[in-house]
């Protein structure tokens, strides 16, 4: 039986599923969703009676059997209801779910006259779950984008289920990206500023605790920052820099000879405060649009808990190593075994899920043989 279940080519492509209203639908109201994942709530579609959305109280849906049922307001015979799916996503069939994964683990490697004689169901879901965390670190590294303005205060929270940045860049009006670069080689964001007397004496308050400074001095100066100097770029009205620059800034650091590459950037610059869970930037940074890119474990939603069918197999050997390897009597060749065969396993999906393509390795090739006059 084929993995493509009811969901016709026009369901998947336009999101939605059609209905021309029959004369029974007309006096029932009644009509039965076909596709192949139901919706799980009545907040996951809207409804349209030619063209027209229908209010949400004139019906109601039963998630368990797909039937949506109008109480008011019924569709006219003949009259074209589209049910348009909210927040459903293309090209799905490239993973494989959670449930699908231990439901395939426990039925090919437990049970007698399999590898693994016994083993709790829950024992197969965790080490499931560590092996889409693993592989969302290593080897998938789906990357997630979140699109947000800086507030004037340069401050960004990180995203809800956020574990690494990629990458952060500013959009420009052409919809460009232009890489911002991290400054934490440089400043950083304290995460307790104590207050001091000025005998440099700590200041505490009635309940005895230090007192604190919010924001810190350090993030306050930051805030302040001119990044035309951090860049060491030459000002045409600094009259000084531009008759003296020779004698005055070449032994310096990051002068104009000797200029740290890690410098060299007019993009902006940005700080990550790791005990606050939040992004820092410079000030030319302000009011500008953010492409954050940064990684998820994979276990934020009940959706997102899936990997992509080229790393099956490796996770079906990593569950299978990790339940050995946690059982008593196991012989430990059979563990070494099962690591190897891991490991193999998760090398090919890595190059996989690499998708190195030789024609734009051709190209990039072909511009390195260009003669540069």
């Amino acid at each position: 039986m084929g993995l493509i279940g009811t969901t016709t080519a026009e369901q998947y492509y336009s999101l939605s599923q059609r209905f021309e209203t029959t004369a029974s639908q007309a006096s029932s109201g009644e009509y039965q969703l076909t596709v192949q994942d139901l919706p799980d709530s009545i907040d996951s579609f809207l409804i349209y009676d030619d063209g027209v959305e229908i209010n949400q109280s004139n019906y109601s849906y039963n998630p368990n059997t797909g039937l949506i049922t109008f109480s008011s307001s019924l569709p006219a015979e003949n009259s074209v209801v589209v049910v348009r799916f909210v927040d459903r996503s293309l090209g799905d069939y490239r993973y494989i779910t959670l449930e699908d994964i231990v439901n395939n683990f426990v039925y090919g490697y437990t049970g007698e006259g399999k590898v693994i004689n016994k083993v709790k169901r829950s024992d197969v879901i965790f080490h499931a779950k560590r092996g889409i965390q693993e592989f969302a670190y290593d080897i998938s590294k789906v990357e997630k984008l979140q699109e947000v303005d800086v507030p004037p205060n340069l401050t960004l929270a990180m995203p809800q289920d956020y574990v690494q940045y990629t990458m952060l860049s500013w959009v420009d009006t052409s919809g460009l990206e232009h890489p911002i670069f991290p400054a934490t080689s440089l400043t950083s964001r304290p995460s307790q500023s104590i207050l001091q007397d000025e005998d440099a004496v700590y200041l505490y308050d009635e309940d005895g605790d230090v007192t604190e400074i919010t924001p810190s001095t350090t993030e306050t100066k930051f805030k302040e920052f001119d990044l035309f100097t951090f860049s060491d770029n030459m000002n045409n009205s600094d009259y000084w820099l531009y008759t003296h620059y020779i004698s005055n800034r070449v032994f310096n650091r990051g002068s104009r000879y000797g200029l740290d590459p890690t410098r060299a950037n007019t993009n902006g610059v940005f700080v990550v405060d790791e005990a606050n869970g939040q992004f820092g930037f410079s000030s030319d940074l302000a009011g500008k649009t953010i492409i954050l890119k940064y990684i998820s474990d994979g276990l934020g939603t009940d959706e997102e808990m899936k990997v992509s069918k080229l790393a099956e197999d490796a996770l079906y050997k990593y569950i299978y190593h990790a339940v050995i390897s946690t059982k008593l009597g196991v012989p430990e060749y059979q563990i070494a075994r099962a690591k190897k065969e891991r490991r193999a396993s998760m090398r090919n999906a890595k190059i996989r899920l690499y998708n190195l393509n030789t024609n734009n390795m051709i190209n990039a090739f072909r511009g390195k043989s260009k003669i540069i006059k």
